[in-house]
């Protein structure tokens, strides 16, 4: 079997099992596992996996910049975010998180609610001035633009001085082990400090995200009060999640 042929199936198998383990791909192929572990190394140096200790599962199509993710899953996302509008309450303070996901969140909230919502995403912060009644909360800070949220010491400090009712926080990648992650070490560091400001996170999760991992970790899925996903998930995709014992809300 060529190079390319050998590479070609090992990333088949990652789409269809959700994950690879070098030591089943080198007896399948009659191979060494040295052989299986360099095409892995050389599949991630082409940004097309996650190696982690014994084989590599999927990278996550949402590390794409925030133009390139619009094009991903748009209808299961207007369902996640239909269905994240909806918990939010009169009177609530809610946090939300930058990203395609949650703008629709921001488009589906109910147009006569009055809450408070914080954001540190500009876009964001443009579709909630459509809402009248609410009162929108900016956090400032240097503009990391592939997300398109603030980031940096100005942002860590305003975060400092939020107390929250609902995180709605979005991800690169979401791993029943793993956790959710995103490709960036400073937004990842930003996503778990607007998390630990408010008294619970909800996950809003497309279905590209479950199962993919990208390189920074957030927080563990214990740390996850609700995680909603599109309905009509095939069992293998969210099982896992309901295993952990997450409330998992199917939009």
């Amino acid at each position: 079997m060529l190079t390319r042929e050998r590479k070609d199936h090992i990333l088949a198998l990652l789409r269809r099992d959700r994950r690879l383990v070098a030591k089943d791909v080198s007896r399948e192929l009659g191979l060494s596992e040295d052989t299986i572990r360099r095409d892995l190394r050389e599949l991630a140096g082409e940004g097309l996996l996650q190696r982690v200790h014994g084989g590599a599962l999927p990278l996550a199509p949402a590390m794409a910049d925030l133009k390139g993710r619009t094009a991903l899953s748009p209808e299961g996302k207007a369902a996640i975010g239909r269905a994240a509008a909806a918990l939010v309450r009169p009177g609530q303070v809610v946090i939300l998180d930058g990203g395609t996901t949650a703008l629709q969140v921001a488009r589906h909230l109910a147009p006569d609610l009055e809450a408070t919502v914080v954001t540190h995403s500009p876009g964001v912060a443009a579709v909630l001035a459509e809402h009248p009644r609410l009162n929108i909360e900016l956090i400032g800070g240097r503009l990391y633009r592939h997300s398109g949220v603030a980031m940096g010491a100005v942002a860590i400090e305003t975060i400092g001085r939020i107390r929250a009712d609902l995180f709605f926080m979005g991800a690169s990648g979401i791993h029943a082990e793993l956790g959710c992650m995103t490709g960036d070490a400073e937004e990842a560091a930003i996503k778990r400090l607007l998390s630990r400001h408010a008294a619970e996170t909800v996950l809003l999760a497309s279905r590209e995200k479950l199962g993919a991992v990208a390189p920074f970790a957030i927080v563990g899925l214990e740390e996850i009060g609700t995680l909603i996903v599109e309905a009509g998930l095939p069992d293998e995709v969210i099982t896992p999640f309901r295993r952990g014992g997450l409330t998992i809300l199917e939009a």
